[in-house]
């Protein structure tokens, strides 16, 4: 064990989560040489290959993957362990966050963060970027932004996935509509209705996939990239969108649109946090998952 330091470790688990040389070199703020150089050392010592290059990036052996869950959990104790010498107030820090958001997030989700933000970090800053759920790995592991919120749920061994919760869906409809009325819809309704529908990497496809399920995908008479349009194309006529009930009650609120429940049950969209693993956060990204995890885990209780 005498050639065998910390760092192999650290090498090993983030190449084995970025699959990149480059990547796990920016995070360990080495050269790309080191990490190869690192990379060489670990397959001696392993007598394995341990990650093969393929078309997508760097391809775990069976070895490797052997050695993932022991190797990350004994890197996440010693972090753990030494946490103390690395420490972040809130109070008196001035920290500068990147994180990502949808627009449902943008909407629905950041003026509670941003509510919240003084009141715990006076002097942090928050920087907001568009969320692209197939690229958001990536500049998690390049360190180009500390966290994004994504509603599909996300199984990559690349990054921690910390949930904030569940909501269903409900129809948004103009207050005014001219044949529905009350505060429920019966399936003989919605289908006699022409609908808008949202397709986009959001997440929210279950609305969508619960009209095709009932044969009423020609009834969709308008398909839109983006749910931040909805009630301006609502409240005007007699289109009928479908919209997770939190950002719905956000639109009733300001809008001229009422809500009125489905007849049948869509998947929950599952809204979680995502950021690099423990072992591989700064003290100041650990408070960060911690506030938005406090922060917005009851959203929907408010």
């Amino acid at each position: 064990m005498r050639d065998f330091d910390l760092n192999l470790v650290r090498t090993f688990v983030l190449l084995y989560e970025t699959r990149s040389v480059t990547a796990t070199a920016e995070a360990l703020h080495v050269t790309q040489p080191t990490v190869s150089y690192g990379l060489q050392k670990l397959r001696r010592r392993f007598a394995d290959e341990l990650f093969r290059r393929t078309g997508s990036g760097l391809a775990p052996t069976t070895t490797a993957r052997a050695l993932y869950e022991p190797l990350h959990s004994a890197l996440s104790e010693i972090e753990t362990a030494v946490s103390g010498a690395r420490s972040f107030d809130p109070a008196t820090a001035r920290a500068a966050f990147t994180v990502c958001l949808s627009d449902l997030g943008e909407v629905a989700l950041l003026p509670r963060v941003m509510a919240a933000l003084p009141r715990c970090a006076p002097s942090a800053t928050l920087t907001v970027r568009s969320l692209d759920v197939e690229g958001v790995a990536d500049q998690l592991a390049r360190g180009e932004i500390d966290a994004f919120i994504a509603s599909p749920p996300l199984g990559s061994p690349r990054m921690a996935r910390i949930p904030l919760f569940s909501e269903g869906y409900v129809a948004v409809v103009a207050k005014d509509h001219p044949r529905l009325r009350g505060d429920r819809m019966s399936l003989a309704e919605l289908a006699a209705e022409r609908h808008v529908t949202v397709t986009g990497p959001a997440g929210h496809d279950g609305p969508r996939r619960a009209l095709e399920a009932q044969g009423l995908l020609p009834q969709v008479a308008l398909d839109v990239s983006r749910f931040a349009g909805l009630p301006y194309l609502v409240q005007d006529g007699e289109l009928v969108a479908m919209a997770p009930r939190l950002v719905a009650r956000m639109f009733a609120a300001d809008h001229r649109v009422r809500l009125l429940e489905l007849p049948f049950d869509i998947e929950p969209a599952q809204v979680s946090v995502y950021a690099r693993h423990a072992h591989a956060r700064t003290p100041a990204q650990d408070w960060l998952v911690t506030f938005l995890r406090d922060t917005l885990s009851r959203a929907l209780d408010d």
